[in-house]
């Protein structure tokens, strides 16, 4: 119950924006839906007069403007099948038309119009009515929306006076194209959803779907019509119950639902309770305002991979830096420059954790919420991971994570599209590419990403076989793009160094003696070499060629490598004095008994790497010397 406690809350801080519709990064519409509310996509607006007569009606082609903040009922929120449960003002036509029969529509038992205008009547009689709820309960307690529809060109008919099921050749014909009816609706006229709006000739009104006092008006006269009080096991108060709790969790087709007891001959709960309040009484209020803000915050900042909605959040302050990001996308102050210790690198990425945490209240206000969510079924969601943590315990978790898991990558870019380097942790997407390839499936990369959490937030130790899937992948750059290995390469040091405890650098460490990170450094110098010696030559070199081969069997394969040098030295004249002199050092640091083909560990990628950077830092250097010295020379 704590993680809805935590919804609660939530929705109970963010009450100003209720009813507020944002954007989405794709332009999509959410809300922060207020208490007896749900969504739907309507296909038909109609618009009434405040005398409550028929004023126009269009067709909703844009599927941006389709999305309708609606009024509903426990029932009808969970309507399945054919159970008659109507929403109380927006519905499909077989609900709000009173002339749906007559023009063709079929019903199996009752008709649902007769439910629909009496609960729209007692709304729209109450004390806590708008004009508005009454206009629109005056025109349709009419019953001729279908025929206002037919005769405005919004709905057609076949020479039976029945509304169409489809658009063929003939409708196309009598009509001089496709109808946009047909376009906006997916299985028929019949099946077409109708939100209404009230037209004023003397005013500019809100849109009633929008409208914040006609939604006040149904949570009122609502909240006099709730079940039976109870015990409600979240908050501790006695409030009227509930045991249908919302879907449309992580979109408006989702069914699946957290809390979920209506299969009475299953053992959901029988054998242990004798009914599901037993096991988990919850109020109404309660359940949709944690299920208002779970959705709301999942289409605000949640990430969502196959269906698995990876979600973090500050009760009060909702912008918290996700355990799933990379250090780029939290931004340390200093991304290009590799600090020299991972001491120094926690402290710039702490200060940059300032900006977050002075925006936050004090630690025993506020709390980070981690929460993972995913369903197996259609109708079932389960919580694969909750954790609810003090804000400076979270930050420093972070901090720990992005100075221990780090290493220097090249494969960011920023909003020019240009390359950006940056030291520091990988997110844990990008991990599951390194481990698995770029076509890992959505499921795969899931996996991994809830596999990781623990790392970052209990500390753990991350998974053995994903660090080496990755050392494998990163050690056969012969079988991928060279920007997807350096990418991989880049992000395994990172997990090696994590897994060693975070204690290498990139800078190259000379007073390593560690027989795999020396075998990693002479490849590397022969790799430099090498590619030094082909100049604009685009082609990979023997280093890289036998990397594989060299990280299972280095002697062997060293020798290999080593002859394949001797051309390119040739070629390189004194220059490959340099060279020599460094493969020799470095060579001669590795014990006689030790120089053998006993199989690499990761640390080989460690020396590898740090090596190659420094070769190529120092290259620049020595250019950068140069440049100065001729300008000043021309001083």
């Amino acid at each position: 119950m704590n993680n809805l406690l935590n919804l609660y809350e939530t929705y109970e801080s963010n009450l100003d924006f209720v009813g507020q519709v944002d954007n989405k990064h794709n332009g999509q519409e959410f809300t922060l839906l207020p208490v007896s509310h749900t969504t739907q996509q309507a296909q038909i607006e109609v618009v009434i007069t405040e005398d409550g007569e028929f004023h126009t009606a269009e067709v909703i082609t844009d599927k941006h403007n389709a999305n309708t903040l609606i009024p509903c009922t426990e029932n009808s929120a969970s309507r399945a099948g054919a159970v008659i449960s109507p929403y109380p003002l927006h519905d499909k036509l077989s609900y709000v038309a009173g002339d749906y029969v007559a023009y063709g529509g079929e019903i199996k038992k009752e008709e649902p119009y007769l439910y629909y205008i009496k609960q729209l009547e007692d709304w729209a009689n109450s004390p806590y009515a708008t004009p508005k709820v009454k206009s629109i309960y005056r025109y349709l307690s009419k019953g001729r929306l279908i025929q206002d529809l037919v005769e405005h060109k919004i709905l057609f008919v076949d020479a039976e006076n029945r509304l169409l099921d489809s658009c063929d050749n003939d409708t196309e014909a009598t009509y001089g194209g496709k109808p946009p009816i047909f376009s906006a609706v997916s299985g028929g006229q019949m099946s077409a959803f109708v939100r209404f709006d009230v037209y004023s000739p003397t005013q500019t009104l809100t849109k009633v779907w929008q409208d914040k006092e006609v939604h006040d008006s149904f949570i009122r006269f609502y909240s006099n019509r709730l079940g039976d009080e109870d015990l409600c096991y979240v908050t501790g108060k006695t409030l009227p119950r509930t045991e249908k709790h919302a879907n449309k969790i992580r979109n408006a087709a989702d069914k699946a639902k957290l809390i979920s007891a209506n299969d009475t001959s299953g053992f959901t709960f029988r054998g242990r309770f004798n009914d599901s309040r037993e096991a988990a009484s919850i109020s109404y209020e309660v359940s949709q305002k944690a299920h208002n803000a779970l959705k709301w915050l999942i289409h605000r900042q949640g990430k969502m991979v196959d269906q698995r909605v990876f979600l973090v959040w500050g009760n009060r302050h909702l912008d918290i830096p996700g355990p799933t990001e990379d250090s780029f996308a939290i931004g340390p102050p200093t991304k290009a420059r590799i600090p020299f210790t991972n001491q120094e690198y926690a402290i710039e990425f702490a200060k940059a954790l300032d900006g977050y945490g002075n925006r936050l209240s004090s630690p025993s206000n506020e709390k980070v919420n981690i929460l993972i969510l995913d369903s197996a079924t259609t109708g079932r969601m389960a919580v694969l991971y909750y954790r609810n943590l003090d804000k400076e315990l979270y930050f420093e978790k972070l901090v720990k994570w992005h100075s221990t898991c780090v290493w220097f990558h090249r494969y960011q870019k920023n909003d020019s599209g240009e390359h950006v380097p940056f030291y520091g942790a990988p997110a844990t997407k990008d991990i599951a590419f390194a481990a698995y390839g770029p076509r890992a499936s959505d499921k795969v990369v899931k996996g991994l990403m809830e596999r990781m959490l623990p790392c970052i937030i209990d500390d753990r130790k991350i998974p053995l076989d994903i660090v080496n899937s990755a050392y494998r992948r990163a050690s056969n750059p012969v079988s991928m793009e060279p920007w997807e290995w350096e990418k991989t390469l880049s992000i395994t040091c990172a997990l090696i160094n994590s897994h060693r405890g975070g204690n290498f650098t990139v800078p190259l460490d000379e007073k390593n003696n560690d027989r795999d990170y020396l075998f990693g450094r002479l490849l590397a110098v022969a790799d430099v070499l090498e590619r030094r010696a082909l100049g604009d030559e685009k082609r990979a070199s023997n280093a890289i060629r036998y990397m594989n081969a060299f990280s299972n069997h280095p002697a062997r394969t060293w020798r290999t490598i080593q002859a394949s040098l001797q051309p390119y030295q040739t070629r390189m004249g004194t220059e490959a004095t340099y060279w020599s002199k460094i493969i020799d050092e470095v060579a001669s640091r590795i014990p006689v008994d030790q120089f053998n083909n006993k199989p690499l560990s990761g640390l080989y990628l460690l020396g590898f790497y740090s090596q190659r950077h420094d070769l190529y830092q120092s290259k620049k250097e020595n250019h950068d010397d140069v440049e100065t010295s001729g300008k000043n020379e021309e001083r």
